[in-house]
Formats: C-alpha cells, structure tokens, sequence
C-alpha cells in the first residue's frame, strides 16, 4: 500500500488542498521546505535536541493505579503529555514549525489558538528561535482562557481577539489565513492540528508522530505487549493523529478518537462531526464538517475550547471510513465529571479536551480483562480550565 497522502495531499478522498491562488506558492514552498527539512540530518538533530533539552521528552508513560482500580477491568496507562513544556503536546509542533520557518528565512509567525494551549507553545517557540510572532484567538475563547492569554503577551506574542462568527476557533483560523495571505513573503502560518490545505494534515502529524513512537515502546516495557485499546480527544485531530499513526499497523489494537458531544444532540449543540457532519471543504480541505441543509458551517459548542471546531483532520476522516478507527462522543457533563474523577484518585488536573477521551474510558475500563490495558493521551493539563470549571459549579476564585 502506498503511503498517505499522495502527492496532491490526499488521504483517500480526503485531503487536497481547496484554496486562493495567492496561496498555492507558499503551500509549495512549504511542502518543498518540509521534504527537504525531514530528509536533513541537521535540522532532525536540532528538532531532536530541542524535544529533548528543551521539552522534556520522552514524557513519561503513568500506570493510573487508583482509577484503574476504580473502574475495574483493564490497566490504564496515561501517556504524560501534559509533562511538555508549555504543558501540552503542541510544542512538538510548534516548535518543528518555527524551526522550519526560520529555514525559509521567514522572520515572522502567525498562529490561531482555542484552549491557548497553541498560541503558547507557538509563543514559546518563537520566543526561544527571535521570531515575531502574531496569535489570532476568537474573544469568547480568550474569556475562557484568559490564563494562557496572558502567558501569550507575557512571552512576547501580540494577541489579536476575532469578534466574528461564533468567536470561537473557526473564525481565528479565517484571520490567520487572511494575514497569511497579505504576508506571504515574510509570514510562516504555524498551523496547530492536522487541518488545512495540503501539507499541514502530514506535515502536523509527522511532527505529532513523536508522541506514538514513545509510547508504542513504553507501552511494550511497561506493560509487556500492545495495548488493547488507544483512547485520545479529537478536535482537529492532532494528539491523536500523533498517537494513533505508531499503533495504525497493529489491527489488533482498537483506536479510538473522542469528539466534543456537547449539550445536546440538535445541530449547533456539540462539535461531534462524525455524529452529524457530512463532506465538505472548509479551511483549505476536504473533510466531515458539521453543516446545516443549505450547506453552511454549522455553529458548534463544546465546554472545551479545543474541541470546539466544525470539522476534523482528513486523515481521521480516512481512518473512520477504512473504519481503522472509530469515533465517539462525550458530553460537557461527562468531560467535567471525569476531570474531577482524575484529580481526585491520580492527583493529576487534566485539560477539559483530555478530560473527554477520560470520559469515555470509564464506561469501556470494565468491560476488559485486568491483563488488558488501555492507553490514554493525556494530552494536556488542566490549569487554563480551572476557572472554567469552577464557574460552571458557581465558585467563585
């Protein structure tokens, strides 16, 4: 089988690259940069050490003992990635970008954010590299992230709050895409998931890849063989694209992806885009996207910033009708409740994105023998939702 995508960036019907002529250029200078990047020996030793030295990697891989416990069934197994610095899996990414951009000689970088927890490792990576940096993040997400906000200025990124639409993730990506437009000649757009035109759903999950390549090998030490089931949150799809891409060739091993259910199931209620998206185009690919008859990008709502987006990364769209992995959704009610539950038995406060895949996992952990285990990417900590959550329950910090 050949690898996906092909060279029109196509993951099946899936991908390609749907965008305005003035970005062909920089999509192929990108695409051209990014093949010539992976294949230097240099600038992989660079990437290496800066994951090493810099983000702390391998991130450990956690037996969570007191909630396997809980549950019954099978050994749960948390993939630390909220041990990162920056506090989530995106500076893998961020960082393989703004490493690539100062290659293209570019000496300005532009990102959109939802939880924040991109826009600062974006910051980060361009604090540590002198580049300029620009985030674009939908003001309704900045209310609710108001911590990673100020991280943001407080490593030197210009914030730009989007007060259109829903205000949310999918209108700051409309911004940045419109700089990036303006500026190509001196701007790298650091994408933050496996979205976009033609290269980003690749070149974010070869960046992601990382995080599967480690714990496939931990998983094996650990535990002693392959997990029965690999659980992560999808929003753009990129932790699990990063997870999921070690275990893919191993059909034995259940992948899968969990989606913002929301608070109900009406249209406009969640961003659960395989429950109710169908084939679209939207930023650059072709994809599920939540939409209403007429086909107009459907509003969407999740307690989580970072799942809150109408449409998914194309090759999860592959792997959910080659049916390699299955995807499922889980409540606002849900995803709160499982953030305690993991604060409370392992003493670790998760992102309310992660708190999803959780979710999920305490209704499958007791159908499994104790001698399965399960693997969850914990993809980020939970400190930017803390004030979220406790609003939620009516405290007041």
């Amino acid at each position: 089988m050949k690898p996906l995508p092909d060279e029109r960036g196509y993951f099946g019907v899936w991908g390609g690259r749907f965008v305005p002529e003035t970005l062909m250029a920089p999509l192929e200078e990108l695409t051209r940069a990014w093949r010539e990047a992976r294949r230097d020996r240099q600038f992989r030793r660079e990437l290496e050490e800066l994951l090493s030295s810099y983000c702390g990697r391998p991130t450990p891989l956690s037996l969570a003992g007191r909630l396997s416990g809980h549950l019954g069934g099978a050994r749960i197994y948390l993939k630390r990635e909220d041990l990162a610095h920056t506090g989530a899996h995106k500076i893998n990414n961020a960082l393989g970008q703004c490493l690539l951009a100062r290659r293209m000689g570019k000496p300005r970088v532009i990102a959109e954010t939802g939880a924040g927890q991109h826009g600062v490792a974006v910051a980060t990576a361009a604090a540590l590299l002198g580049l300029e940096c620009r985030i674009y993040m939908g003001v309704e997400d900045e209310r609710r992230q108001a911590l990673n906000v100020y991280r943001m200025k407080l490593l030197g990124a210009e914030v730009v709050g989007v007060d259109a639409g829903s205000r949310t993730l999918k209108d700051a990506i409309n911004e940045a895409l419109r700089d990036w437009v303006t500026h190509v000649r001196t701007t790298h757009y650091v994408l933050g998931s496996v979205l976009g035109p033609h290269p980003y759903p690749v070149l974010v999950r070869e960046l992601q890849s990382v995080i599967g390549a480690e714990a496939l090998l931990q998983i094996r030490s650990r535990h002693g063989g392959l997990p029965a089931l690999v659980v992560a949150c999808v929003g753009g799809g990129s932790n699990a694209a990063g997870i999921f891409s070690a275990f893919v060739p191993y059909r034995q091993v259940e992948l899968v992806g969990v989606e913002a259910g929301g608070r109900g199931s009406a249209l406009g209620e969640h961003a659960a885009r395989f429950a109710g998206g169908a084939a679209g185009v939207l930023h650059g690919t072709r994809t599920y996207v939540l939409q209403d008859q007429l086909g107009q990008v459907a509003a969407t709502h999740s307690v989580s910033a970072g799942l809150d987006y109408p449409a998914v990364g194309p090759e999860h769209a592959f792997w959910h009708d080659s049916r390699r992995a299955s995807y499922v959704r889980v409540s606002d009610d849900e995803a709160v409740e499982a953030f305690h539950l993991l604060a409370e038995l392992e003493g670790i406060v998760p992102a309310l994105e992660t708190a999803h895949a959780l979710a999920y996992v305490t209704h499958v952990a007791g159908r499994l023998r104790r001698e399965q285990a399960i693997l969850v990417n914990l993809s980020g900590r939970g400190d930017k939702d803390v004030a979220e959550v406790a609003q939620l329950e009516g405290v007041r910090l």
